[in-house]
């Protein structure tokens, strides 16, 4: 059997880490093994906040639309709980959207909620 040197794969494995750790500071893009554990670190958190992230939106649209309705008088409850005997199906995302873009509309949908009660 033919004899297979290995330092091929293992560069090509070091370069690859070292790369991805690029833009970190100190010997966490120097040193292979401080290196390898940063990355391995950064993947884990990028994995957690990719699904933070969704969270994190809904909290701020949540945030824009009680904003908005307290202007016109209302509580962020009362407005779910009245779109919802008013059947109006708008999720959190479009309705913060409507509330910055597009203040008429959005107060036409107050009006809708507030006329149902």
């Amino acid at each position: 059997m033919t004899r297979v040197k290995r330092g091929v794969a293992a560069h090509r494995r070091h370069k690859r880490v070292l790369a991805m750790t690029k833009g970190q500071s100190g010997a966490r893009h120097k040193l292979f093994r401080i290196a390898h554990e940063a990355m391995m670190k950064s993947l884990a958190y990028a994995y957690r906040d990719r699904r933070a992230r969704k969270g994190d939106f809904r909290r701020l649209w949540i945030t824009r639309v009680n904003a908005a309705v307290r202007l016109e008088g209302l509580s962020y409850s009362q407005f779910i709980a009245g779109l919802k005997r008013a059947g109006i199906a708008l999720d959190r995302k479009v309705l913060a959207d409507l509330a910055v873009r597009e203040p008429d509309e959005f107060r036409r949908i107050v009006a809708a909620v507030k006329g149902g009660e």
